[in-house]
């Protein structure tokens, strides 16, 4: 998938936000590492892949999208911050636990914040969309809630959010 479009939805909304909030010259890319872990975090806690000691279901597939996207879009906003773009590299293999990917997906956030370098940014992407690919997930879809997600947060600034 050309990832491009999405990149350059990504850039107008934080564009967006930094003039809104008259961030100009601010350093976000603690903040935003930040809030990708905790969009993780949300990401894993509706799928309850790792609640062991509960026999509630996981979120509905539309809920598990939505929170994924949202993570997307910092993984996005991380890449144009350090001026990043992810070069698929269509290793879509599965080979470990909903549990493990997320593990795998945290670990890849914090080597990226201490080495934000084009080969860790592009290992992060990869993960994430592994981690996308076992939920069920394909780019397409992805892609329209990414589209979707979009539109909701530039709503979201209108609105003063």
């Amino acid at each position: 998938m050309d990832w491009s479009q999405l990149f350059n939805m990504q850039k107008q909304l934080d564009s967006y936000i930094e003039k809104n909030h008259q961030l100009g010259s601010s350093n976000l890319f603690d903040k935003k590492v930040l809030a990708l872990l905790v969009e993780v975090g949300e990401l894993a806690n509706e799928t309850r892949c790792f609640k062991f000691w509960s026999k509630k279901a996981a979120s509905d597939e539309k809920v598990i999208l939505e929170e994924y996207v949202d993570g997307l879009h910092f993984i996005l906003s991380l890449g144009l911050e350090k001026n990043l773009h992810f070069n698929s590299n269509k290793n879509n293999q599965i080979s470990s636990s909903t549990t493990e990917l997320f593990n795998n997906v945290f670990e890849q956030i914090i080597a990226f914040k201490r080495e934000p370098s084009k080969e860790n940014y592009n290992l992060l992407f990869n993960t994430y969309l592994i981690l996308g690919y076992q939920l069920g997930f394909d780019e397409k879809s992805v892609q329209v809630a990414y589209f979707e997600k979009n539109k909701v947060n530039h709503e979201r600034q209108d609105k003063g959010y």
